[in-house]
């Protein structure tokens, strides 16, 4: 098992769950494990970088609104992604991604539409935080 994410059972979607050890890296982790289910993020080289920045209070609201800006850049430039960089200050939300455009050799798996507020959490744990949400594939 994938210590920095995982996936839980949901009738029709998918669910993912981001750990870390900091707010930023459990967001960062959920985002590696919503483009693992879309392509094999391992065979990236990481060229490609998208910059993304938001203002948002609440957490639960930013890790959806980290998760769709990150889905909508990455379909409107061809991209997949797989490393993940996410800094808070305040509200203020700042993050980058790097992957790679589609090639023919990266295999494509299940598209994800979008992050759901379906069964949405934030939360610090003991040791680690944990974000999870629903996916829409």
């Amino acid at each position: 098992m994938n210590e920095r994410y995982s996936y839980f059972n949901h009738d029709a979607d998918i669910g993912i769950i981001g750990r870390g050890t900091s707010l930023e890296e459990s967001f960062e982790s959920a985002a590696l494990a919503m483009f693992a289910i879309m392509a094999d993020v391992e065979v990236l080289h990481g060229h490609e970088l998208l910059e993304v920045a938001f203002e948002e209070e609440d957490n639960e609201f930013a890790f959806i609104e980290w998760l769709n800006t990150l889905l909508a850049l990455a379909h409107m430039k061809h991209l997949v992604l797989g490393r993940f960089e996410l800094h808070k200050e305040g509200h203020s939300w700042r993050g980058k991604a790097w992957g790679d455009k589609w090639r023919k050799d990266i295999e494509r798996g299940t598209e994800v539409k979008g992050a759901t507020l379906t069964m949405l959490s934030v939360q610090n744990k003991e040791d680690h935080w944990e974000a999870r949400c629903v996916v829409d594939v």
